[in-house]
Order: C-alpha cells, then sequence, then structure tokens
C-alpha cells in the first residue's frame, strides 16, 4: 500500500515506478478520487456541524416560546440528518475505491533495481563455486530418484494428483536432514528466533504480506474461511500486525521450517517432471522487522544468510539482481540465488531475498515508536529463503551423483544422517 499523500506530492514518481513494474499509471485516477474524498468529507462535517447546531437553537427556540422556528429547525436537523447518512455512505464508496485500486498496485523498486521485462533483463551480481566434474553424463534429479526406488511421482499422483511426490527412504530422511539444518544454521549462527506459527491464517494476514487481493488463484482456500500459507512469510511478518514497537525492539528476526502450499495457478505446463515446482514444499523462511535507515543493509545481511547454507553443501551458485519487471508484488529491491544443477545444465532459483520498505507495515499497521517517544513511523520488512528445502535436495541429489546412481552425502549433512556416506537403492 501506499501514502496518498506521498503519490500527490510525487505523482510523476509515482507513475514512473508504476512504469517500471509494467503498470499502467494510477496517479491521476487517485488524486482524483483523493480530491473528491477531501471535498466530499468538508460536505460532511459542514452538515455535521449544522445539524450540532440547529439542535441547539431547537431548545433555545422552545425556550423563547418560538414554536414556528423550532418546527422549522427540527425539519432542517432532519433533513441534515439524511444528507448526513448519504453522504457517509458515499464516503464509504470512495475509501472503497481508492482503496482498491492501492491494493492491486505493486510496490515501487529502488533506485539501484535495474530497468527490464523479465528475467532476461536480470543482473548477474556474483557467482560462487566451480561444478564437480562428472566423468559421466548427469541425470535430472527424478531420473536419479526413481531408478534408486525412493522418490514415486506415479503413487503421489493417485492420492493427490500432479505436483507432488512421495519420498522414501534415504531421501526422505535428506530432505529431513537438509531443513534441520538449515534451521539450526540460521538460529545458531545467524541470529533468527526459531518460530512454529500457524499453516493456515485468516483474509487479512495475507492481505497484510500482499498476497490478497490479487494473487487468490496461487492460494488453497479452506471450507472455513482460512488460507494454506504460501509460505511462513506470511505468519513470521503477521506477528507484528497492529503492533507499535519500541526502538530497542528491531531488528526482529525470526525462522521457521514449515510447510508450503501453492495452487501454482501461473505455472501451466512449466517443470512438469519432477520436484522442482510443487503444490507442497517445505522451506526455512528468514524474516525481518527493521528501522527504515537499516532495511537496506539487512537486505544484504539476509542474502548472505541464504548464500551460506549453499557454501556450506558445496554447492555452486550465482546472486542476480532481479530487474523492475521480474520482482515479486510487495519487493521494493530482491536478490534471487539460483543454485547450478547439472542435469538440467542450468541454475535454477533457490531462495528470493527481498526488502518491501514500508510497503507491508502499512497494509498491516505495523510501527515503531519514534526515539523522541513523539509519534510514530512504520516499520521496514524483510523475507527471505534459507532455503527452499525440496530444491536444496534436488541440487543435492544432482551434484552428488556418481556414475553407479547413489548419491554422496555432504559432509555438512551427515551428523544429521545417522553416519552414513551414501544414498544407494531401496
Amino acid at each position: 500500500m501506499f501514502d496518498i499523500r506521498w503519490i500527490r506530492e510525487n505523482a510523476d514518481a509515482f507513475d514512473a515506478g508504476l512504469a517500471l513494474r509494467g503498470a499502467e499509471p494510477h496517479a491521476a485516477r487517485l488524486i482524483e478520487l483523493d480530491e473528491a474524498r477531501r471535498t466530499h468529507l468538508q460536505k460532511l462535517q459542514d452538515a455535521q456541524s449544522r445539524r450540532n447546531s440547529a439542535s441547539k437553537e431547537i431548545g433555545q427556540a422552545m425556550g423563547a416560546g418560538d414554536t414556528e422556528k423550532a418546527e422549522a429547525l427540527k425539519a432542517e436537523v432532519g433533513d441534515l440528518k439524511g444528507i448526513i447518512q448519504t453522504g457517509e455512505e458515499e464516503e464509504r464508496r470512495i475509501d472503497d475505491e481508492l482503496n482498491a485500486i492501492l491494493s492491486t498496485l505493486p510496490n515501487l523498486p529502488l533506485e539501484e533495481v535495474p530497468a527490464g521485462k523479465d528475467e532476461a533483463d536480470n543482473v548477474e551480481v556474483r557467482r560462487v563455486g566451480e561444478a564437480r566434474p562428472l566423468n559421466f553424463e548427469a541425470r535430472q534429479h527424478f531420473e536419479i530418484g526413481e531408478a534408486l526406488g525412493l522418490m514415486d511421482f506415479e503413487t503421489a499422483a493417485k492420492m493427490s494428483g500432479a505436483r507432488f511426490t512421495v519420498l522414501k527412504g534415504g531421501l526422505a530422511r535428506l530432505e529431513r536432514a537438509i531443513g534441520q539444518f538449515m534451521l539450526d544454521m540460521q538460529t545458531t549462527e545467524h541470529g533468527y528466533t526459531e518460530v512454529n506459527p500457524p499453516l493456515l491464517v485468516r483474509d487479512e494476514a495475507l492481505f497484510g504480506t500482499g498476497q490478497l487481493p490479487k494473487f487468490a488463484d496461487d492460494l488453497f482456500h479452506t471450507t472455513d474461511e482460512r488460507w494454506l500459507i504460501p509460505t511462513s512469510e506470511v505468519p513470521l511478518t503477521n506477528m507484528v500486525r497492529e503492533r507499535i514497537l519500541e526502538t530497542d525492539e528491531l531488528p526482529i528476526r525470526v525462522t521457521a521450517l514449515t510447510p508450503c502450499f501453492r495452487a501454482e495457478a501461473g505455472a501451466a505446463g512449466r517443470d512438469t517432471r519432477g520436484m522442482i515446482r510443487q503444490h507442497q514444499f517445505w522451506k526455512v523462511e528468514m524474516v525481518s522487522v527493521t528501522a527504515p535507515e537499516t532495511s537496506r543493509d539487512e537486505l544484504n545481511r539476509m542474502t548472505g544468510c541464504a548464500e551460506e547454507v549453499l557454501k556450506r553443501l558445496g554447492l555452486p551458485y550465482r546472486v542476480m539482481a532481479l530487474c523492475a519487471g521480474d520482482m515479486g508484488f510487495g519487493a521494493q529491491m530482491t536478490y534471487d540465488i539460483e543454485v547450478w544443477l547439472p542435469g538440467q545444465d542450468a541454475y535454477r532459483e533457490i531462495s528470493s531475498c527481498s526488502v518491501c520498505g514500508d510497503f507491508q507495515a502499512r497494509r498491516m499497521n505495523a510501527r515503531v515508536r519514534e526515539e523522541t517517544g513523539k509519534g510514530t513511523r512504520f516499520v521496514h520488512t524483510l523475507n527471505g529463503s534459507g532455503l527452499a528445502v525440496g530444491r536444496t535436495l534436488i541440487a543435492v541429489m544432482e551434484n552428488y551423483q556418481q556414475a553407479d546412481g547413489t548419491i554422496t552425502i555432504p559432509e555438512a549433512l551427515k551428523p544429521y544422517m545417522g553416519g552414513i556416506d551414501t544414498i544407494g537403492a531401496a
């Protein structure tokens, strides 16, 4: 959401920012609605003021024995009551239209965000690690997993349909180990507090982080009007909803390892084989809440926390600065981390770290008290994957595959795997 006062004062900059996001200009219409709202509120206040005055005058007229004037004033008060009631309905209509537009507009990019329309315009920031040379033809994760008898898409499809997977034996344990390893690192080394949040949330929680109303088709809705979380960003960020924080409470850094659920409504035909794009998956999420002046530095810190996981696992990766047209709805700036997958001969996204400025905070009404103790301002929020567990499993399988079809366990994961060195056939 945006401050309509800022839009009034920066109309050209607002529309220029929307243009970078591929959105149509909206400043003129928003300012027009705000003007109508201001004018209407003034008329409503004038009517309410006159009604109060007329009500007092009725008593004065009655006391003076001027029945005719008193009756005329009563008629005026009755008319004003109808005008006020109609006016309040019109006020709600204008507010609803104004908020409906504001709630569907994406966040504006920071100045340093690269211009561009889609992923082809993203800019590589750095590349870390070298791909391990293989003396055999690299296989994709689903080829490896199915050959081992530990990855079963057919059984999952019978139970749940497409984009689900059954993992068994060593691969099931490896996925669990990866999630625990990530969570331990983020909590014991990087200062994040572990949270076990709800997996079902209400409309207002998803509105607060920007998934609603625009992206309802990408979510799973329950019969009791709740939603399955697409990521734990939603409950973690909403922990500061409608709160006024003290300055010494910031920064807040929280993390969670949870299942995530996505309808993938816009992904028809994409990554239909394997585990790259699933309706249900595990992810370690990082969320930070900061003062406005420190949020940009926090983005670099958060990205580094995600990168460290890949470094410890010995997985080659690159960091991409997303262009304005490829960023998520609520982001001001985003770094994607893409891991090397030899089976695909390509880098694929495994983490996305974003700073949202006060975009989500305004939707949630999350503020921090000024250091002077007088007044408040909106906090800044950030979120990032630390990492997507299923995609990390894929990366480990493909980068540590052996010629005989087995998978070597990375050193960092061995303490979580009961000491085994290799995953073989069931």
